[in-house]
């Protein structure tokens, strides 16, 4: 979704944003040539903004490799022959220049600067737009600062991607940001690759650009402290990481296939086919209409505003899954979901909701719960750091990430009753349970756990 831009006589700065991923990527204008900096999945909102003002994109800057979604770098490469740029210490699989400190970028009357920025991966890079006089006006920081927040420095310990400790990134963070970014001009302008929600963070603001000045009054990890006192308060409470996020990050440094036409290869069943047994089912439709009616063992992961990163969270980037929808647009849209975080390659095939759906779930009866909630077993899907005060006495914590693995942990002597925090989680939760422990009464708390919520 683009968002209003920003523009100075000599360059025009434009944010497309995309929610369901809390991330920001941009168009950098002077004239008629075009940047951009970490692109999404789909390149066709940065083709249409060229076309719109008649630019062509001659650069594609990726500040890092992206776990959290899958970027189209290579693909506007190959479409347009503009060139990719990228630290040197990414280990890119693709034709690009390296950009690294000293590196620029000449756009138009206007410079792109790479200034090497590690921390919340070895290979980060900021990027700074320089005016017609050589003035700093903004810097696209990737995920390295955010609004309120900087990037999650926990996200490359895994061994076959160099096995740099969470620790040692964040002193690299702490080094990055003191001696580079918190030194820019105080009107710099802050233009990061996250927004609210981004599990590549943990505070970030409902803003989606600021000024060095700003961040400089009011992000808690700017504020004076010791390289030690940083790092505690950095790794204290990071959110859960996806089963995604690793396979992304080589996915982005090999270079994905073209978007559309990955989509369009995904496999459709007919009305007259059944899914194959023993296949991951993932149904997308409502919970009210999962629980009336669905296929047996179906997992239910409704499609929402943050449908990706849940797919990525319950389902392994290696796991075959189908995929249901009622309509054929509904479909087309999940798939399109699914691809942007790399997941196409593994869906076995799409399908619509045949008319026969023999499984039901039971509604939960939330007056009786209230009234003898020791008759279930219940099950918190919130994560850790949400269900620090339970809701429940004796609940029993696992959040959702985790259910497919601990699921057998669930005492089955009681019917279970599943929560979250708003419903979405908990109709997730209460499927896998059902799946996993046939025979077992399964309840999904629901939306009804605001009641609680407010007692």
């Amino acid at each position: 979704m683009p968002l209003p831009s920003s523009s100075t006589p000599a360059v025009q700065i434009q944010q497309f944003y995309d929610k369901g991923l809390a991330h920001a990527s941009y168009a950098v204008r002077a004239g008629r040539q075009m940047a951009v900096i970490d692109p999404g999945r789909d390149p066709q909102p940065y083709y249409d903004f060229a076309d719109e003002h008649d630019a062509e994109i001659v650069a594609v800057i990726e500040t890092h490799p992206h776990a959290d979604f899958v970027s189209s770098h290579l693909e506007i490469a190959r479409e347009t022959d503009a060139t990719i740029y990228c630290s040197k210490l990414t280990d890119a699989r693709y034709p690009h220049k390296n950009f690294d400190d000293g590196d620029r970028l000449k756009l138009g009357t206007v410079e792109l600067h790479a200034l090497n920025t590690p921390g919340h991966s070895p290979d980060s890079i900021s990027v700074l737009l320089l005016d017609e006089l050589a003035q700093t006006r903004a810097v696209f920081t990737g995920d390295t600062l955010f609004v309120g927040d900087v990037g999650r420095p926990d996200l490359r310990e895994d061994t076959t991607d160099g096995g740099h400790t969470r620790e040692a990134l964040a002193a690299q963070l702490y080094a990055s940001l003191r001696q580079k970014l918190m030194a820019l001009p105080p009107a710099t302008r802050v233009y990061p690759a996250h927004g609210p929600g981004s599990l590549c963070g943990k505070t970030t603001s409902t803003d989606l650009d600021s000024t060095i000045a700003k961040e400089l009054a009011t992000n808690y990890a700017l504020q004076p402290m010791s390289e030690a006192e940083f790092i505690e308060v950095l790794l204290k409470d990071q959110p859960f990481v996806p089963k995604y996020f690793k396979h992304d990050v080589q996915l982005n440094k090999q270079g994905a296939s073209n978007f559309e036409d990955s989509v369009r290869t995904v496999p459709r069943l007919g009305n007259q086919d059944a899914p194959e047994p023993g296949v991951l089912l993932i149904d997308t439709r409502p919970a009210a209409q999962f629980r009336a009616g669905h296929l047996p063992g179906a997992l239910n992961l409704q499609d929402g505003a943050k449908f990706e990163t849940w797919l990525g969270s319950v389902v392994g980037p290696t796991e075959p899954f189908y995929l249901l929808a009622d309509t054929r647009i509904q479909l087309d849209a999940v798939i399109r979901k699914a691809a942007k975080i790399g997941y196409e390659a593994i869906i076995k095939s799409a399908l619509l909701a045949p008319t026969l759906l023999p499984a039901t779930s039971p509604e939960v009866d939330a007056e009786a719960m209230r009234a003898h909630p020791e008759q279930f077993t219940i099950v918190d899907v919130r994560n850790r750091t949400e269900a620090v005060e339970s809701l429940f006495n004796n609940a029993l914590l696992i959040p959702l990430p985790e259910l497919r693995e601990r699921v057998g942990e669930i005492p089955t002597d009681k019917p279970v009753l599943v929560h979250c925090a708003s419903g979405y989680r908990s109709a997730a939760g209460a499927s896998i349970i059902e799946a996993a422990l046939p025979g077992v009464a399964v309840h999904d708390l629901g939306e009804a756990v605001t009641e609680f919520m407010r007692e």
